[in-house]
């Protein structure tokens, strides 16, 4: 067994308590709330997955899709320590995104060995940290964007079917997971529109072209182009429920396909 997988297992093992928590709660174990073992598994489920990511792109930025997952997954779980640090109901979000993330290391995982190209291009370092910075952060809030929404979808058919389950009650009210599901997403498309802006720039530094039409460029502006209709739509007529909660998904789908799933076909399929 490689050194890097030992890694990569160590940070996966890392949030595991993590994503065990909610399920005590929901089975009625365990202290109530917010409890000190919350923050102290949300802090190992952070630490494990960012060491480990900065490990890899220590020196210099490596695009492998391993590491790109290990630095989305620091990055999702510091966004929800601060979201559950500042709203009341944030955290009865992990019994989704805790599980969901954890899913998301396993693949990190798996995806180790295949090839980790380090980045090259023609453009000033600061634009490309830039952009890959806000890439990263975009990702993120429509993580917890689609998270939010996944859950007001599960509890508005519980309340229309007339049949809670244990998970439903645990999750946040459907106004309040809608409330952070619509300040997640003007957030994510403010972030977005920056990062295909500083995409434009580095592409320019690189080819003299503004635009390229690759996979990566098209869905991410498909993205933009859904969230920004979605928010327009719930600006005019208050658009919300199953139909905002399909296009979110639909939305983080594409920027998914954008992000991550054009890494997984370039390194793991071709690679």
């Amino acid at each position: 067994m490689s050194q890097n997988i030992v890694y990569s297992l160590t940070a996966l093992v890392a949030l595991l308590p993590a994503s065990i928590y909610p399920y005590h709660r929901i089975a009625g174990q365990g202290v109530d709330g917010r409890s000190a073992y919350f923050w102290g598994a949300l802090a190992l489920g952070f630490a494990g997955p960012a060491a480990w990511a900065l490990t890899q792109v220590a020196g210099r930025w490596h695009t492998g899709l391993s590491t790109a997952l290990w630095i989305t997954i620091a990055a999702c779980m510091l966004l929800f320590m601060a979201m559950s640090a500042l709203t009341r109901s944030a955290w009865r979000l992990s019994p989704l995104l805790l599980p969901y993330l954890l899913t998301v290391g396993a693949f990190a995982t798996l995806a180790q060995q295949a090839p980790a190209p380090v980045l090259r291009g023609g453009a000033p370092g600061i634009w490309i940290d830039l952009h890959i910075a806000v890439s990263v952060i975009t990702y993120a809030l429509l993580t917890m964007a689609a998270v939010a929404s996944l859950a007001a979808f599960l509890q508005e058919r519980a309340l229309k079917s007339k049949r809670p389950t244990p998970l439903t009650r645990f999750l946040p009210p459907v106004a309040e997971s809608e409330r952070m599901q619509l300040h997640l997403l003007a957030a994510s498309e403010t972030v977005l529109g920056a990062g295909l802006a500083t995409g434009m720039a580095v592409l320019y530094y690189e080819t003299g072209a503004l635009l390229r039409a690759d996979h990566k460029t098209l869905l991410s502006v498909a993205s933009f182009v859904v969230i920004g209709g979605l928010l327009l739509a719930h600006a005019r007529t208050g658009v919300r429920g199953r139909l905002a909660a399909r296009l979110v998904l639909i939305a983080y789908l594409l920027l998914t396909l954008a992000y991550p799933g054009v890494k997984f076909v370039t390194d793991v399929l071709l690679g």
